[in-house]
């Protein structure tokens, strides 16, 4: 009978404990790995976002053969501009198929400038995930002229 009994014991404690903590370390492999694919999701998101902008930039220089300028900011791709220099034509529904200007992925808004950096005609921005100027990884700043970079 005292035999049997030893037979049905279970687990000891320290088995359980290396148990949880096998299960523990690979739970944090894993959620490392699934943060850094977030980031960089959200680093491509907002490369797609601004070559939606640059597509939308691109026909309104088609129709008014300039840019919006920078006072009249990438609003003027989902709403006529109020202020001038003021669009020659402007179509029903703007440039873009938005009601609003999407925020970049860490929701901040998106930065514009016409003239641009660098001599760029224009340049559109998102600041990463840190929302300031400059920064590395994943605060680094997302460029209009720079998007190769992004790859």
């Amino acid at each position: 009978m005292v035999k049997e009994r030893q037979r049905q014991r279970g687990f000891t404690l320290i088995e359980i404990m290396v148990v949880v903590i096998i299960i523990g370390m690979l739970a944090t492999l894993v959620g490392v790995r699934v943060f850094n694919m977030l980031e960089k999701g959200k680093r491509k998101t907002a490369v797609v976002q601004i070559k939606n902008f640059e597509a939308g930039l691109a026909a309104y220089r088609l129709d008014n053969g300039r840019y919006p300028t920078t006072e009249q900011g990438l609003e003027a791709l989902i709403r006529a501009p109020s202020i001038e220099p003021r669009p020659k034509t402007y179509p029903q529904g703007g440039y873009l198929q938005a009601r609003e200007i999407p925020l970049d992925p860490w929701d901040n808004s998106y930065v514009y400038y016409c003239p641009g950096l660098d001599g760029e005609e224009y340049t559109i921005i998102s600041y990463g995930a840190d929302g300031v100027e400059g920064g590395e990884g994943n605060n680094a700043d997302i460029i209009s002229g720079r998007l190769e970079d992004e790859r």
